[in-house]
């Protein structure tokens, strides 16, 4: 999945800080709800990839508990995403 189409599709723009609250909010929630609906792994994964961008998604390992690899994929994103801001 790309993450600027799904930008698009729940936020109706790639600039979400550009967005009235209440869009963004509007948005966040729909993205939260296809995330919990979501059974295919890969794209859950992407939801969840957006979701972590934007600040709101749940830990690895509440996310991903039926899938341990993606749940070690996940924490692998989130170390190269540490390291990246750390540096």
């Amino acid at each position: 999945m790309d993450l600027d189409g799904l930008m698009l599709h729940y936020f109706g723009t790639e600039q979400p800080e550009t967005m009235a609250a209440e869009a963004f909010e509007r948005g966040k929630e729909a993205l939260s709800i296809a995330f919990g609906t979501e059974r295919e792994p890969g794209r859950r994964f992407a939801l969840w990839a957006l979701m972590e961008g934007l600040g709101m998604a749940p830990l690895p390992a509440e996310a991903f508990a039926k899938h341990p690899d993606l749940r070690r994929a996940a924490d692998a994103y989130l170390t190269a995403s540490w390291r990246l801001t750390r540096d």
